[in-house]
């Protein structure tokens, strides 16, 4: 049986991460929620207020030997902007900031590394402001959020911020 790791990221709405990520191969599951904050137990409406302390965030579970973290972190970077500050896209608050919730030192230091390669590198305009912070809780989101994407493709957000994404990875 394959070991599960588990990476917990936040790059804006958590529909377009987890509509990304379920499709990889290597990953057994991604999981729309809330970590990053204070509040216990939060919900999307509390989220949504920018007052819990909480990112929406995907946690993938995903199997080491045919996917590494550094490779989740370079799909992760590639998808969402994180020289954005509180924000991606039409979605504003810091519920939507860029945020790598690290498991271990090993998860921080790469997280750490990938982030000094994307400012040497000139990739971005601006500084990389991702966050990076130890995992504390993760809350799965609400099920209405779950697999949102495949429950809506055809939805206007779906179509103008998940479906760029897919075509892209």
């Amino acid at each position: 049986m394959a070991e599960t790791h588990h990476a917990v990221l936040g790059g804006g709405c958590f529909w377009c991460l987890e509509g990304v990520f379920r499709r990889l191969r290597g990953v057994s599951a991604a999981v729309s929620g809330y970590a990053g904050g204070h509040t216990a137990d939060p919900d999307y409406r509390s989220v949504c207020t920018g007052r819990t302390g909480h990112a929406e965030v995907v946690q993938v579970a995903y199997d080491p030997a045919q996917i590494g973290y550094d490779q989740l972190l370079d799909l992760f970077f590639h998808l969402h902007d994180p020289t954005q500050r509180d924000r991606q896209g039409p979605d504003v608050g810091p519920q939507y900031r860029s945020i790598v919730l690290y498991a271990d030192e090993a998860q921080r230091r790469t997280a750490a590394e990938k982030i000094r390669e994307l400012d040497r590198s000139g990739a971005y305009p601006a500084p990389v402001v991702t966050e990076l912070a130890p995992l504390g809780a993760f809350y799965p989101a609400e099920p209405e959020h779950q697999r949102f994407y495949d429950s809506h493709p055809e939805a206007p957000y779906c179509r103008a911020m998940i479906a760029p994404k897919l075509a892209r990875q």
